[in-house]
């Protein structure tokens, strides 16, 4: 009987910490990273098209989103300035990167390994719908750092400033409009988020 083990080591995705060189108030595993990034994506997605005439498929880009990181179950989580630390690792770490996708891929029956190579790699995806993927990252890192903040936790403060510079970089409406409108709502309180109501009944 044939065996792939593509999905189950997938799942150690979980196992997997992020911000390995940070002291952090609450660990955050790959998975929940990859998690949060999705959801930030699709929403990006479609926010571009709603409100900036944009053309992507926010459930591909979703679903791209859930396996944008899962290279790093071969190679790990590389900390970001030994990753970009210049422009020759910066490249090399891509082809790493590049070739763990690959290699996952095989792990897969033959007809789905080809159905999702362009997921694992993003070359499934438009120019726009990659920047916008990108933009999900970056917001999911910057939420993390807000909450280490709030936490009352300095590490992250150099990290926020990094996330948010690069942010406003990439020039994409539907990001601004995100940090705008709904990237405030990360530092309210339940009974803000939920209203007083609805947080009267949990109790």
């Amino acid at each position: 009987m044939d065996r792939y083990t593509f999905h189950a080591l997938l799942s150690r995705m979980k196992y997997i910490a992020r911000w390995g060189l940070m002291r952090a108030s609450r660990s955050e595993s790959l998975s929940e990273h990859t998690t949060e990034t999705a959801v930030l994506a699709h929403a990006l997605a479609l926010i571009d098209n709603l409100y900036f005439n944009g053309e992507n498929r926010p459930e591909k880009v979703a679903a791209a989103a859930l396996y944008h990181d899962a290279s790093e179950i071969l190679t790990g989580d590389m900390p970001t300035p030994v990753k970009y630390k210049n422009e020759e690792l910066k490249q090399a770490y891509k082809k790493t990167e590049a070739d763990a996708a690959r290699r996952l891929a095989q792990l897969l029956p033959p007809e789905m390994s080809g159905a999702l190579a362009g997921y694992l790699t993003g070359e499934c995806l438009t120019r726009q719908e990659a920047k916008l993927l990108k933009a999900a990252d970056r917001l999911s890192a910057l939420i993390k750092c807000m909450e280490e903040e709030q936490s009352g936790n300095r590490e992250f403060r150099g990290a926020k400033a990094q996330q948010e510079r690069a942010l406003k970089e990439m020039k994409l409406p539907a990001a601004d409009y995100f940090m705008k409108h709904m990237l405030p709502c990360y530092s309210m309180t339940l009974d803000e988020l939920a209203g007083d109501n609805a947080a009267k009944e949990e109790l």
